[in-house]
């Protein structure tokens, strides 16, 4: 398991993005949202998902880029393909992550939510690697943050259903449930 200081996993990667602001004041953080992302889409590695995520990406290096211009986006942490973790934002601010989105009637799931991405696309499998991180990182969150439970670890798809697709039907969520439920 990892150690948490003042919203920052330590041992992982950590890039500060500036698209972030602070939650509501006595907010409950109680929801894990699990996305996917790969820049351009289906391309993995290189630098593009941590510069989107920092403002940085360079809009004429391909021409999907286009697309995203002016989009000011973020999560708290991004797993890559090999397993390595970037924290981008603290678990104690509010992340860009959710965009319009609902959970149990409760909108607005930026604000109590923390929001992984995983380095993926909907009609690729997840590495080993990576279930293996989000599997630790999600055990540290849960002990940290006891109101997200088992059940209120969703993907994007589902707080934002016929706008948002990810993590995609062949994210395994019996396995990463399975192997979180051990840990606890």
């Amino acid at each position: 398991m990892y150690q948490i200081t003042d919203g920052w996993l330590e041992s992982v990667i950590h890039v500060p993005s500036p698209n972030t602001d602070s939650r509501p004041k006595n907010c409950d953080i109680s929801l894990l949202v699990i996305h996917n992302i790969s820049l351009p889409p289906g391309i993995f590695g290189g630098s593009f998902v941590e510069d989107l995520f920092t403002n940085n990406l360079d809009l004429t290096v391909n021409p999907y880029f286009q697309n995203l211009k002016d989009l000011k986006v973020s999560c708290h942490l991004f797993i890559k393909r090999s397993g390595e973790i970037t924290q981008f934002v603290s678990f104690n601010e509010r992340a860009w992550h959710a965009g319009l989105s609902v959970f149990n009637g409760r909108s607005n799931c930026n604000d109590y939510s923390i929001g992984i991405e995983l380095e993926g696309t909907d009609e690729d499998k997840y590495t080993d690697y990576q279930y293996n991180s989000l599997v630790s990182v999600t055990s540290t969150i849960m002990s940290m943050y006891p109101a997200i439970t088992l059940d209120r670890i969703v993907g994007h798809s589902d707080i934002s259903p016929g706008r948002k697709t990810d993590p995609g039907n062949l994210f395994d969520w019996i396995r990463y449930k399975r192997e979180l439920n051990i840990m606890f």
